[in-house]
């Protein structure tokens, strides 16, 4: 028998703590290469390496402590009970729970403790708190968590993270501070916490208050035992946005009462009236661009469509947009997302994988005078050595080499369960095509700045000439490579969780990307899917142009895609109907729709001749 190595010691160690913390004979511990992470009774922790360096051993036993105290007080099916639709929200809620099971470790054992307040340190050094300079660059769920780690335990923020904590610590305390401080009466209690969370955020303008408030059992056994599959789905029920959108719409509003008979609209001063303190103080939620759901007339002869300027347009890889320490942080956030809705996809998934392996199944012709020598045949040569030996020839499958692009829109009001669920179906089904060998690209645009960013500016310094077109900076992100494996890629997905990215849409120029992208394949056929919910909207460009700017531009887009490019064009709106842009269209008002949505447009396309 080989002897024991040090790594293996190490794990049985960690699995027997683990144990005893969760008082569950079952629970396991595992090394992985990927970001750590808990799988029912599996808790997955980074490899260390072979000569135990000490900080990589912290990290290790904080997390297994960590995951273990999770399986000991945490109910899941409770946690997604209440649990809010957007991510922002979200992540600080997740965040204050793995506060309050840590927070019951550390304040019984001393060891784990330590090894809880290890791992955290070397954890901050890959989180954006320890870098931002103002507040509007601290993660909120990062804050919250070490300012409650605080109250519950006593333990101050680490050294690497005070700075950031102290940017919002005002700003929290005001909003928030009667909450933290009733969480430590409501330690033991995970509905109670949960209840308090809820409070916090709707005080930090996270949720909006509910009204009236949803009913809640007496009794904690009641949530505990009631059925995952129900409560899975009750904190999804549509997605809270800001309060400053109606104030959002309402100047929308006011705007095409201000349009001019021929659609062009008085360029107005209000965008550039705000200060720079009025600007920092929206913030990235105060800016969810509006929709509007106007009926559409033909496009007028001669629309020209025109950029003021491209010189700060970007076409980006995902890994140039954050650190991979970062990237890694939210692809684990993303497979959480993941956990309740992996199952009913999958399923989905698997029925696309098998009508497409139908469509790549071999045949044969047999009886041939050459070829492969047919085994099913030689028995008739045993009962008469007259026959002659049987060839069978295959023949040549029908099905066409392809490659699929998913567009993407990352646009603020995709925030939330939207965006959530649109990365993962196209996680799911990149890893479904690449099974039945077809190659998908996975693309995302918006804009690099709200109200204008640079192109803006290079406007106003050149005097505000009229009709300058398109006024904002693009970002095209590419997240996944046709030819590139789904492993290589899978992280570069969690990059739509980042708070920030999302912004505004131009949707044509966003297509015409993506179709140049595919034209120049060399796949026989090509399949354009586009997964957006709503028109595009970009409050720069609307303010000095005619307001349905974006959209005749889109409809001229499609209509010359959809007529003359080989490139298959399909499109599914979420909550907005697109049917009225693109012909091969669908809408569905249930973002949880989307991954089946998917796999049957799919299908259809490749059914077809």
């Amino acid at each position: 028998m080989a002897a024991q190595t040090p790594l293996d010691a190490f794990k049985a160690i960690l699995s027997g703590t683990a144990r005893a913390i969760a008082r569950d004979s079952e629970a396991e511990v595992g090394f992985t290469a990927d970001s750590p992470h808990l799988a029912g009774k599996a808790i997955k922790v980074p490899a260390p390496g072979r000569a135990l360096p000490r900080d990589q051993v912290a990290l290790a036993r904080g997390f297994a402590d960590a995951s273990a105290l999770k399986l000991r007080h945490h109910n899941v099916a409770l946690h997604n009970r209440h649990a809010p639709a957007d991510a922002v929200a979200r992540a600080v809620y997740d965040a204050a729970e793995q506060a309050r099971v840590e927070a019951l470790g550390a304040r019984s054992m001393a060891g784990v403790r330590d090894n809880l307040s290890h791992a955290l340190d070397l954890r901050l050094k890959s989180d954006a708190i320890t870098r931002a300079r103002n507040a509007d660059e601290v993660p909120l769920s990062t804050a919250v968590a070490l300012m409650m780690r605080e109250r519950l335990t006593g333990d101050a923020p680490p050294e690497a993270a005070r700075a950031g904590v102290e940017l919002v610590r005002e700003w929290i305390e005001e909003k928030a501070g009667s909450d933290l401080d009733a969480l430590p009466l409501a330690l033991d209690d995970q509905h109670a916490f949960q209840q308090l969370t809820s409070s916090l955020l709707e005080h930090l303008s996270l949720v909006e208050s509910s009204d009236p408030q949803e009913p809640t059992d007496e009794s904690g056994e009641d949530d505990q035992d009631s059925a995952e599959e129900d409560d899975s789905q009750e904190g999804d029920e549509g997605e809270e946005q800001p309060g400053d959108s109606d104030a959002t719409t309402e100047a929308r509003g006011e705007q095409s009462e201000g349009e001019s008979e021929d659609g062009e609209a008085e360029y107005s001063d209000d965008i550039d009236s705000l200060s720079d303190d009025d600007a920092d103080g929206m913030g990235d939620e105060g800016m969810l661009p509006v929709r509007p759901n106007r009926p559409m007339s033909d496009l007028p002869p001669g629309f020209d469509y025109k950029a003021f300027t491209t010189a700060h347009d970007e076409v980006v890889a995902a890994t140039d947009l954050c650190d991979a320490d970062e990237l890694v942080r939210l692809r684990g956030f993303l497979d959480q997302q993941m956990a309740s809705l992996q199952g009913v996809v999958t399923k989905l998934a698997n029925r696309l994988q098998r009508r497409l392996m139908a469509q790549q199944s071999r045949s044969w012709e047999f009886d041939q005078e050459e070829g492969m020598l047919d085994a099913a045949r030689l028995a008739r040569i045993v009962i008469d050595p007259t026959h002659s030996l049987s060839y069978k020839v295959e023949r040549d499958t029908e099905f066409r080499d392809t490659v699929v692009t998913l567009l993407i829109d990352n646009s603020g009001s995709m925030r939330g369960r939207p965006i959530s669920i649109a990365a993962i179906s196209a996680d799911i089904m990149a890893r479904t095509l690449e099974r039945c060998g077809v190659k998908t690209e996975i693309l995302g645009f918006t804009t690099r700045a709200w109200k204008g960013g640079l192109s803006r500016e290079d406007w106003l310094a050149a005097g505000r000439p009229q009709l300058p077109g398109r006024l904002n900076d693009l970002r095209h992100i590419v997240y996944k490579k046709a030819d590139e494996p789904w492993r290589r890629a899978r992280t570069s997905l969690g990059l739509m969780m980042r708070e920030g990215l999302l912004k505004e849409n131009i949707d044509g120029e966003a297509l015409l990307w993506a179709h140049s992208r595919l034209v120049n394949r060399p796949e026989e056929r090509r399949i354009l899917m586009v997964i957006s919910d709503g028109a595009p909207v970009d409050d720069s460009t609307l303010s000095v142009n005619s307001g349905v700017y974006l959209e005749r531009h889109l409809r001229q887009v499609i209509e010359w895609i959809e007529t003359r490019s080989p490139v298959q064009l399909v499109a599914i709106g979420i909550g907005h109907d697109v049917t009225r842009y693109y012909k091969r269209a669908v809408t569905i008002m249930d973002a949880e729709q989307l991954g089946g949505t998917m796999v049957e447009q799919l299908a259809g396309l490749f059914d077809e001749d």
